[in-house]
């Protein structure tokens, strides 16, 4: 298949720029994969759509405020850090800008001295290697320090920290959000668990390669970024029961969902796991865990509809996003949400 193919027209104003509140009331567009029939919702609607004995799994991954601003120690420059892999200790891989400022040697000071940083290594993508210094904890300085790596279609600040994370994150460690997960407040899974559906968590550090283009015509000809996943034994035991019990295995998101499957390829069934995931999931891929998908409207030609076109057929999920667009939903990060079952 060519990228092309998973090109659409969205009118720039469908770009929400801010989250709806609360959270649940964004709409949802339903579809059945099998029939390609579509339904008009609210993302509070979601109970009528799980049964007793299907399971939610949800990636508790928590995005840090990876974006800091360094006054270069010598010249009193400003440079842009986004952080986006930790390496040891307060060693990290960060994207600077300008990159001609942060080059080899540079020092960098932060809050007005709250935190240092040196770059030790530049690599062969133009991303620095980074040591950083502070008194007491990095990552309590860090949330005194940095703003939420919005996506750059986000034009308009966030307010409240808060609403770029999901209500059940606590693994630090993403450079951006799993989206899907936005919609869900602590009261509509508590409400889900009530009838009876369980609920299970993975972790995957989502990298910023999520918002990078496919720059390749031929799909197949992509690389993508490698992501840290961990699957506990918790987890694996409920979506193995899951399937022994006749019930579905709904993956809140995508990155939940490249989770599972790396695991299910990886290990030949689901068991706990951990480790570093670069699978590209496009038409043609074979799911061995998936029975349902939650998640948002995402970018034209990106890795991220080609693998909700392989779940559910590339013309039902075309047809979907054009009446989407049509219907006037809210696009991307902060934007309404699909479920597919």
């Amino acid at each position: 298949m060519k990228t092309s193919d998973f090109y659409y027209n969205l009118p720039e104003e469908l770009i929400a720029q801010i989250p709806v509140e609360p959270r649940d009331s964004s709409r949802m567009l339903v579809m059945n994969r099998q029939t390609g029939e579509l339904q008009h919702q609210h993302f509070y609607d979601i109970l009528d759509f799980l049964n007793k004995d299907d399971c939610l799994i949800l990636n508790d991954s928590r995005v840090l405020p990876a974006r800091i601003y360094g006054i270069k120690e010598k010249t009193g420059a400003n440079v842009e850090f986004l952080l986006l892999r930790h390496i040891e200790s307060k060693r990290w891989e960060a994207l600077a800008r300008p990159g001609k400022k942060a080059r080899l040697g540079a020092q960098f000071i932060f809050g007005e001295g709250l935190m240092m940083g040196t770059v030790v290594d530049v690599l062969p993508d133009g991303n620095r290697i980074i040591d950083f210094s502070c008194d007491g904890n990095f990552y309590e300085t860090l949330d005194k320090l940095g703003q939420m790596p919005l996506p750059p279609y986000i034009h308009e600040k966030l307010k409240d920290k808060e609403r770029y994370q999901t209500v059940y994150s606590r693994e630090l460690g993403s450079a951006a959000a799993p989206t899907a997960g936005l919609h869900f407040t602590k009261e509509l899974l508590q409400k889900a668990e009530e009838k009876g559906v369980k609920i299970g968590y993975v972790t995957l550090h989502v990298g910023l390669g999520t918002f990078r283009p496919v720059k390749v015509d031929d799909v197949t000809n992509h690389h993508m970024h490698s992501e840290h996943y961990e699957l506990p034994r918790q987890t694996a035991d409920l979506i193995n029961e899951t399937k022994q019990n006749g019930g579905r295995v709904i993956s809140v998101g995508t990155t939940s969902c490249r989770t599972l499957e790396s695991v299910a390829q990886k290990e030949g069934c689901v068991k706990a796991s951990e480790g570093w995931t670069d699978i590209f999931i496009y038409p043609g891929f074979q799911f061995k865990v998936l029975d349902g998908l939650i998640t948002n409207f995402h970018l034209p030609e990106s890795t991220l509809i080609m693998l909700v076109s392989a779940f559910a057929g590339y013309d039902n999920v075309m047809n979907a996003y054009r009446t989407a667009v049509a219907e006037k939903y809210r696009f991307f990060s902060f934007g309404d949400a699909m479920f597919i079952g």
